[in-house]
């Protein structure tokens, strides 16, 4: 039941982001509790269900990184200008995204999730959306 709870307080906020700050997708990634590999569990304004068989190896594609480092990310131009190969980026072939700003989701002062929002197109998220993003994540430490 609380684990229910969880999942549509996180739809919510999810949902939430989305309108905020009107990107075109949400996505939350959680690395696997054995094991070094990062699974995506939630998405919003996804245009199919591949997300939820997406999964990355620490340090690889923005999931991985972003768990590797603890620090945020950014892609305004996919796939220009990216560390490594397109393929390790499956999140945005799979949703067709050009640009990103993901930031990591702490558990016990680790990095162990990230929350990502992403556009269809060329863009730059500036410091107030930036800043939502990073409110966001706060909130889902509290959920998870």
């Amino acid at each position: 039941m609380a684990e229910l709870r969880a999942y549509e307080e996180i739809g919510k906020l999810c949902d939430q982001l989305l309108n905020d700050i009107g990107c075109d997708f949400v996505g939350l990634a959680i690395q696997n509790q054995i094991g070094p590999d990062i699974r995506w569990h939630y998405a919003a304004g996804n245009r199919n269900d591949k997300f939820k068989r997406i999964t990355v190896r620490y340090g690889k594609g923005i999931a991985g990184r972003v768990i590797s480092t603890g620090t945020a990310m950014m892609i305004t131009n996919f796939p220009n200008a990216i560390y490594g190969k397109t393929i390790e980026y499956p999140i945005m072939l799979a949703e067709q995204l050009i640009s990103s700003y993901a930031v990591p989701i702490f558990y016990n002062g680790v990095p162990k999730g990230v929350l990502l929002v992403g556009r269809r197109q060329h863009y730059s998220f500036p410091e107030m959306e930036q800043k939502k993003v990073q409110q966001a994540a706060r909130c889902l430490e509290g959920i998870l």
